[in-house]
């Protein structure tokens, strides 16, 4: 009984939080990148482009995206990238070529949280395309992990995880940027293509890689956010979830979880992923009533990030449970998993 009113109070909170944003029951219309993508031109943007412009709009497009806001950032990207593009003509190159890659980069992810593996694809390349142009070693690096990701999507997971891992090597040798800095994408990097080997079912290859990133965090010695990676031992735990989940052993993911206070997540976007690694692993595991307390954590966190298709079939197969699971019909439509 007592389990039962916990689950029903944390649904009717969950609930709550959905309601008061209306926009987490819509899908993000990405009709406008969709056009700036194919014609190479976005928006009038009725703004100077000048760098503190460029700057103030790259900023907000992070934020967006890790306070899951999918549906306003959507609607902004394109004008933002022109804008961005803009600025290359009043001479600002490389300024210019960092932006811009930087925000492909965040549409590339906005894309693969969406589903959309195919605009995925073409952003990932004009990110790496705008980096080469003139951007530093960070933004090249960066944008071969979304290239990476997006080759990952389409399943050709050997390929992605050889990118990943050539880029972490080449960023290793340069010392053209800050360390912390250089550190953080370098064990992205190496998480990413932990992540990957083990969406092909290489366990020795993933534990090798992770131990790479794990290794990495340590030189780093703390948790960064900046620019456009969050890195540290807490991003590292995050993929060891992940990776246990992948790698079939449930239990060892939960261990991971375990260690980890989702709470010091520097962002909605982190501690919604963590909570759906949770549910995923709990899942796996065949414990419903953990899986389905997993998701409503997430969604309190991140109303946006539980309309992701992973979620919506995990919701769509506790409904059978839904005489033990009081609210979770009411979470699967949240969710989209009745439609």
């Amino acid at each position: 009984m007592r389990r039962r009113n916990l689950l029903a109070g944390l649904a009717t909170t969950a609930a709550s939080t959905v309601l008061g944003a209306a926009p987490a029951t819509a899908r993000p219309a990405l009709a406008g990148l969709e056009d700036l993508l194919l014609h190479r031109g976005g928006p009038a943007t009725g703004v100077e482009p000048t760098p503190q412009a460029v700057a103030a709009a790259l900023a907000a497009s992070l934020r967006e995206f890790g306070t899951c806001r999918y549906d306003i950032l959507a609607r902004a990207l394109p004008s933002r990238i022109a804008l961005a593009q803009a600025l290359g003509q009043q001479g600002a190159a490389e300024r210019s070529a960092t932006a811009v890659a930087e925000l492909y980069n965040t549409a590339t992810r906005l894309c693969i949280k969406l589903g959309e593996d195919g605009l995925a694809a073409v952003t990932a390349d004009r990110a790496l395309t705008a980096a080469l142009s003139g951007a530093g070693a960070l933004s090249v690096a960066e944008a071969h992990r979304m290239v990476s990701s997006s080759w990952r999507r389409q399943g050709h997971y050997a390929h992605a995880t050889e990118v990943a891992v050539t880029a972490a090597q080449h960023l290793a040798a340069d010392r053209t940027a800050p360390e912390a800095e250089r550190l953080s994408v370098q064990g992205n990097l190496y998480a990413t293509a932990a992540y990957t080997a083990a969406k092909l079912g290489d366990r020795h290859t993933a534990r090798e890689l992770i131990a790479e990133a794990e290794t990495t965090a340590g030189r780093l010695g703390h948790d960064e956010l900046g620019g456009t990676a969050f890195f540290g031992p807490s991003q590292v735990l995050l993929h060891q979830i992940s990776i246990s989940h992948l790698l079939g052993d449930s239990g060892q993911a939960i261990e991971h979880a375990r260690r980890m206070n989702a709470g010091h997540l520097p962002t909605p976007e982190r501690q919604a992923h963590y909570w759906i690694d949770v549910a995923r692993s709990f899942d796996q595991w065949g414990k419903s009533d953990r899986c389905y307390r997993a998701l409503l954590a997430a969604e309190q966190a991140a109303p946006q990030e539980v309309r992701r298709s992973s979620v919506r079939t995990i919701a769509a197969g506790l409904m059978r449970h839904d005489r033990v699971l009081p609210g979770v019909r009411a979470f699967a439509s949240r969710a989209g998993a009745l439609t």
